[in-house]
């Protein structure tokens, strides 16, 4: 019953005033190019997101609170340290209402890769974060390569392998 109201209160919405879901920026599906964006920083400065373009660029989207979030992040931050994390960027994205909540996780798991709070969800619904933790590979022109939903080790030897099937890092058989 609540959400048939719902549904219909969305649809007189949407109906009475057409434009009121127009300016919320659509996903970007694989394949296509990520939208530049200031991302607010966390943990260093804020930077726009072109600023990563030039080689591939994996992207975390997290929340303090979800549990599968924290428990990846370790495994990020090993990744980045491995030979391998020369080859491509690492960052993540908070989708934390409070930054201060964020912070405080990224203090206490002593986070080296840089982080940013997405405060206007932005980036969450640019990268379609339905579900958390979401891991988006984008090549080194921006293109979204691939989303992960869900918690993986990124260090582990299934996620090596997609990261370097989908970036091309191993070299390919003559």
């Amino acid at each position: 019953m609540i959400k048939r109201c719902l549904s219909a209160f969305l649809l007189c919405l949407t109906v009475a005033n057409p434009t009121a879901f127009a300016n919320i920026p659509q996903e970007v599906p694989i394949g296509g190019i990520l939208r530049d964006a200031t991302l607010q920083g966390l943990n260093g400065p804020s930077r726009k997101l072109s600023a990563f373009r030039g080689r591939p660029l994996i992207i975390n989207v997290w929340a303090s609170w979800c549990g599968p979030c924290r428990e990846e992040m370790a495994s990020l931050e090993r990744l980045v340290w491995r030979d391998q994390g020369r080859y491509f960027a690492i960052i993540g994205i908070s989708t934390d209402d409070d930054a201060n909540q964020a912070k405080g996780l990224l203090k206490n798991a002593n986070a080296t890769i840089s982080h940013f709070i997405d405060t206007d969800l932005q980036m969450e619904n640019m990268l379609g974060a339905s579900r958390l933790p979401l891991t988006v590979l984008v090549d080194a022109n921006g293109r979204v390569l691939e989303k992960v939903y869900g918690a993986r080790q990124w260090d582990g030897a299934d996620a090596l392998r997609l990261i370097d099937d989908t970036f091309h890092l191993r070299p390919q058989p003559p």
